[in-house]
């Protein structure tokens, strides 16, 4: 049944095939007017221009708000605010699906003496709260004299009780510096606030150059799956970081807010259909990471989408067309979880298919296409029957414009995860995230 219904919405999937090549410059004038009832004309007024004005106003938002649209923000609700009232503009009646979620507040690592520095950062899992404003205390660093091939693989730092003998933690505010390497992020944060110190930043290893960045993981269980209860803040730093603040006479402020609920929204419109009991969904998450803006991660899924919902609003398509922007995707996919979590079993069969854009526009590309039938072996997957339908479909239009691609991953770490969980067809578009390009992309696709 569901490949009859996948085969059924073909030519909707089409028209919300936004993450391929688009057409460079402004459309034509008669897209103002027109009904972009075929692939081929929505696809001459979904262009560069148009999806680059939306992450344009995507960026002043960031910039009018401390630099980012992470979700619990004000940077995030105006961007909801930016896509509710576009869409409202070209018609579309919107909905706000608000869920609530754990809010944490960006970390704060700055250096005072002697230097002054604020520091990328960000709490380790499991932190305490705090506000600690005080010396910094370095705990057997083996930072050596230059950054890696330096010799500091070595690195015990806070693993032992003992590492903290001798050193004076008595002071109103201290805070511990303690270097990754050896044993369990949690092991030296709970030693440190044995030995006195109010705080504790755990900086990279600094002995290969994946161990040089920032570093913040998961400090909230021991060794043996006990609950570490921490009661101090921790944060993390990169292993430059670790060497400014183990310098004599060297303090920092350290702060970790406690977490908070929030609640926060999707955005979703539909396009009503000749037939209502089947919905194509399109969606990308609209948040950014706390750090930044988030105009690729996802500014670029989010405005293509935009864009080709703001060209389709006089179409009335065969079947009825949902776009949605989901909330919290950083923090763990919450927005599209909580709004699939609330859907009844008749409103779940109702959608055929999902497709995700999810980062579909980078400088440093590749066309990947979620391997939805694993004939790639890419990884998971494959996905739910017709996932692989939707895959060939990205395929056959790559192959019509001249476009190389090839098969990313189907693992569900997007916000394609909730619906697959369903048993939802779903497939999308990728370009490429933290990863680094093997020698065979870069030939195909540069960079």
């Amino acid at each position: 049944m569901k490949l009859l219904r996948v085969g059924a919405v073909a030519g909707a999937a089409a028209l919300v095939l936004t993450g391929v090549p688009a057409v460079a410059g402004a459309g034509p004038a008669s897209c103002d007017t027109r009904v972009n009832n075929t692939s081929k004309k929505l696809l001459e007024c979904v262009t560069v221009d148009g999806v680059r004005g939306h992450q344009a106003a995507f960026q002043a938002i960031a910039d009018a708000n401390g630099g980012t649209r992470q979700a619990g923000t004000p940077g995030y609700a105006q961007s909801a605010e930016y896509v509710a009232s576009t869409l409202e503009a070209a018609g579309y009646e919107v909905t706000l699906d608000p869920f609530e979620f754990t809010f944490v507040p960006p970390a704060v690592l700055d250096q005072l003496t002697p230097v002054l520095a604020s520091y990328e950062t960000g709490a380790f899992t499991g932190s305490g709260s705090g506000d600690v404003t005080g010396q910094v205390i370095p705990v057997d660093l083996a930072l050596g004299t230059t950054a890696w091939p330096a010799d500091p693989a070595t690195s015990t730092s806070g693993c032992e009780a003992s590492d903290f003998a001798g050193l004076d933690f008595s002071g109103p505010a201290d805070i511990a510096l303690v270097q990754r390497g050896a044993c369990f992020f949690s092991v030296k944060a709970v030693n440190a606030q044995a030995a006195g110190a109010e705080a504790v930043v755990i900086v990279n290893q600094g002995n290969s150059p994946d161990r040089e960045g920032l570093i913040v993981a998961n400090a909230s269980a021991l060794p043996d799956g006990s609950p570490s209860n921490i009661g101090i803040p921790v944060v993390g730093g990169s292993f430059a970081n670790g060497i400014a603040l183990a310098e004599p006479g060297a303090t920092a402020q350290v702060t970790v807010e406690p977490a908070e609920i929030r609640t926060d929204v999707n955005v979703l419109a539909e396009l009503p259909g000749k037939r209502s009991d089947t919905v194509v969904m399109a969606g990308a998450h609209l948040d950014s990471v706390p750090a930044g803006p988030g105009v690729q991660d996802n500014g670029s899924g989010s405005a293509a989408i935009l864009e080709a919902a703001v060209q389709m609003a006089k179409v009335r398509p065969t079947n009825t067309v949902r776009f949605a922007w989901w909330g919290a995707e950083e923090l763990g996919l919450v927005g599209s979880t909580e709004y699939v979590n609330e859907l009844s079993q008749e409103e779940l069969d109702r959608i055929a298919l999902y497709l995700n854009f999810d980062m579909i526009g980078s400088p440093n590309y590749v066309f990947f296409i979620y391997d939805g039938d694993d004939s790639d072996g890419v990884g998971a997957g494959p996905g739910p029957e017709g996932s692989a339908q939707i895959e060939a479909l990205f395929e056959r239009f790559y192959d019509q414009v001249g476009e190389p691609y090839t098969g990313t991953d189907f693992s569900g770490r997007s916000d394609y995860g909730p619906f697959i969980a369903q048993g939802i067809p779903s497939g999308g578009l990728f370009t490429g995230a933290e990863g680094i390009k093997t020698i065979e992309e870069a030939a195909v696709w540069g960079g």
